[in-house]
């Protein structure tokens, strides 16, 4: 592509300001200034919801050199192929080098031309070196790229005091069919649901039915063979009434056999329903190599994660609750586990997309339960369906 140099910075508020060049959107933005470690996957973590609202810096010194792939590919479950999200979520991106020629071969376009067309602010010739040492130190800050296009500069935005899982989740519930002839329906609250989370559901045999983050679970949980929590960005006390109808299902004993599995954000809302508090962290984790280990088992695993909020597990007052998971950089919760009942949760991502698969094991943990769960129901069929599914296509808008 014909190569335009805009001149732009990336400011802090309260703090430095970096020269370079724009080769995105021309327009300035402004959210919440983050980093990620990770080395791949620049398209993934663009259009993961969790990413809404925020300036996201790389690490990875060069960026762009393989592309991006089509965001209208589908697989055999007419789920997005490439993409996590059908739209980017990041307001725009911080990197230290461009690559302005790519090559891959399920690139369609450029990163410059995706960020045009998607109205993402970019920089390039960022010493990212120095922005991540600053972020570390000071914590995740409000940051801005201000494009030299004549406008005035945005005003710094601190988008966690938003709601922005109203504004990511779907606005009605649709369906999405498993293989031929699957046998188990799974019910997901959608809090900004990564497109992968739910491959790996359907893709061992499940139909899933996606919620609005707010609707009221308690009423058709039982509909059901498992009830899922997807991940989400901002911060879970946000959510109070997700909290509340999570409290149903914890509280009430029609429930006790229900399978339940919360990734991320779904954790700390599991976690908050749990009547545990959730704190902001300093700069977050937001990678796709930090070890976890697993308190079970002790056994260590490295992990996808992407999340600026963790749970204080010792606030936990349920003893029926433990830790699942621990931070081996940070001593930081990464998942709870119910001593009697199906139910647990990550902070770290199964599913990771791009990698590690380490942990993916857990989906068929939570599919050991529902199938559990689906031959007490067989054994004694007293729960009544009334809820009927809603068969809809994925042409639904289910983020906005």
């Amino acid at each position: 592509m014909s190569q335009n140099f805009v001149k732009a910075s990336f400011q802090i508020q309260n703090g430095p300001a970096y020269e370079g060049i724009s080769f995105g959107a021309q327009k300035s933005a402004a959210g919440e200034a983050v980093f990620t470690t990770s080395l791949v996957g620049y398209p993934e973590s663009m259009t993961d919801p969790s990413y809404q609202g925020q300036i996201l810096v790389f690490t990875q010194p060069l960026i762009g050199n393989y592309g991006v792939p089509s965001g209208e590919a589908r697989d055999e479950f007419n789920l997005l192929k490439y993409y996590e999200s059908p739209h980017v979520h990041v307001v725009g991106i911080v990197v230290a080098e461009y690559a302005w020629k790519y090559s891959h071969w399920t690139a369609v376009q450029s990163l410059s031309e995706w960020c045009v067309k998607e109205g993402v602010a970019a920089i390039t010739g960022v010493d990212t070196r120095s922005v991540v040492q600053y972020l570390r130190e000071q914590g995740s800050s409000l940051g801005r790229i201000v494009v030299d296009n004549g406008e005035p500069s945005p005003e710094y935005v601190d988008t966690m005091k938003s709601h922005l899982v109203a504004q990511v989740s779907t606005k009605q519930p649709y369906y999405i069919a498993g293989p031929a002839g699957a046998a188990t329906n799974i019910a997901l609250i959608d809090c900004g649901v990564k497109e992968n989370i739910v491959r790996c559901l359907v893709s061992r045999g499940a139909n899933v039915t996606v919620f609005p983050h707010d609707y009221p679970i308690q009423d058709v949980a039982l509909q059901f063979d498992g009830v899922f929590i997807s991940n989400g960005p901002g911060d879970p006390a946000s959510c109070g009434k997700t909290i509340a109808n999570l409290k149903h299902l914890l509280n009430e004993p029609k429930f006790e056999h229900l399978p339940i599995f919360g990734i991320c954000m779904g954790h700390q809302l599991l976690a908050l329903a749990a009547g545990a508090s959730s704190v902001k962290m300093k700069y977050g984790n937001r990678a796709h190599n930090i070890p976890a280990l697993d308190l079970t088992t002790g056994q260590c695993h490295i992990t996808s994660q992407n999340h600026g909020y963790a749970i204080d597990v010792s606030s936990l007052p349920n003893t029926s609750f433990g830790a699942y998971f621990v931070n081996l950089n940070d001593g930081s919760n990464e998942g709870i586990i119910h001593t009697s009942r199906p139910i647990f949760s990550t902070q770290f991502h199964p599913e990771a997309k791009g990698g590690p698969m380490d942990t993916a094991v857990l989906f068929d943990k939570y599919f050991n339960n529902i199938a559990t769960f689906q031959e007490a129901k067989s054994a004694n069929a007293k729960i009544a369906v009334a809820f009927e599914l809603p068969v809809q296509s994925m042409a639904i808008e289910r983020v906005i």
